[in-house]
């Protein structure tokens, strides 16, 4: 299991499940036209993945930086594609959002 996690073979099993996620996503939402929040979300995050395995694998950290900032990207393309789904002067609902209370 070390073997697993120090090669970062273990990114590479996680990404083989991602990627098979965005393929599902794209049949499903074809039709609707919804994909591409779904793919930026995912982007998101396999940049961030990337980077992870970049920096278990003791890649030079311009590299890992590298994946970060595509993932930042990613993220903000999340974002955007998120508020620009919302009717103009709407805003997100606040009780979507978690308030740490029990």
């Amino acid at each position: 299991m070390d073997g697993l996690f120090a090669s970062g073979r273990i990114v590479d099993l996680i990404l083989v499940g991602v990627a098979a996620e965005a393929v599902l996503l794209f049949v499903l939402c074809r039709g609707f036209g919804r994909f591409a929040p779904f793919a930026a979300t995912l982007a998101a995050g396999a940049a961030l993945m990337l980077a992870l395995r970049a920096a278990l694998t003791g890649a030079p950290w311009p590299v890992v930086a590298g994946w970060m900032l595509a993932g930042l990207v990613a993220h903000g393309a999340d974002l955007a594609l998120r508020r620009k789904a919302l009717r103009p002067g709407q805003t997100p609902p606040v009780d979507a959002w978690p308030q740490g209370r029990s």
